[in-house]
């Protein structure tokens, strides 16, 4: 079964003559394990698909199926529900909390699912080594450049071993040599845990790395390649 299946999406923003139609009528499967890339122009849809895909925004019609349930159909609490246990999320801001520490960050999606403070402790430590952050689990965001940043936002993506990961340009802060760094990261992670990646980027460098290329323009898929 798909980690991700999405049939005959429309998201339509506005009305009348001033309505714009970010997503037409899409058809899209992403099997497990897979690293896919979406890319394309500002206004292509990109965003707008993630978004849906990850419950953050509502189609206009069309069905959105995420390890097997449907995400267009639940409701706010439910949508809450997934996204903390089956969703994790890398974003472009990197979204950390500032006045916790790396680990207390990171333990952050794992408190909210009620994990005992031990186990917590010990498995964020443990993804912090794994994303090449030991000795760094008591410093605070502000504290930290932007690839190790973004570094513990993958570790907090990550630590509770969801299905699937959505990350919306997450090198678009970085220089290249700290992307290259963070790619080989998310292709490890993708390869030793098994985690399906969907990556929205402008980004050529993301592209090169991803399995998949999909391109989007308008709205709408032009083309969709494996590429390794």
């Amino acid at each position: 079964m798909s980690t991700v299946q999405v049939r005959k999406l429309y998201k339509t923003f506005g009305e009348g003559a001033l309505a714009v139609h970010a997503l037409s009528g899409i058809d899209l499967d992403v099997d497990k394990a897979e690293f896919v890339c979406l890319s394309g122009p500002s206004g292509s849809g990109k965003t707008t698909l993630l978004n849906m895909i990850g419950g953050l925004d509502r189609p206009t019609s069309g069905e959105i199926t995420v390890a097997g349930q449907r995400v267009d159909q639940m409701d706010k609490g439910e949508l809450a529900e997934m996204r903390l246990r089956r969703i994790g999320f890398i974003f472009q801001a990197y979204n950390l909390i500032p006045v916790l520490t790396a680990r207390e960050n990171v333990e952050f999606v794992m408190q909210l699912q009620g994990v005992p403070t031990a186990e917590r402790k010990q498995k964020a430590l443990e993804i912090l080594k794994e994303v090449q952050l030991e000795g760094l689990e008591d410093r605070r965001p502000a504290e930290m450049s932007g690839g190790q940043q973004q570094r513990v936002a993958v570790a907090r993506a990550i630590v509770s071993d969801p299905e699937l990961v959505l990350a919306d340009e997450p090198t678009a802060n970085l220089d290249s040599h700290t992307a290259e760094r963070l790619l080989e990261l998310i292709r490890h992670l993708n390869e030793v845990h098994g985690t399906t990646f969907i990556v929205s980027t402008h980004d050529k460098l993301v592209m090169g790395y991803a399995r998949r290329l999909i391109k989007m323009h308008d709205g709408k898929i032009i083309d969709d390649t494996v590429q390794r």
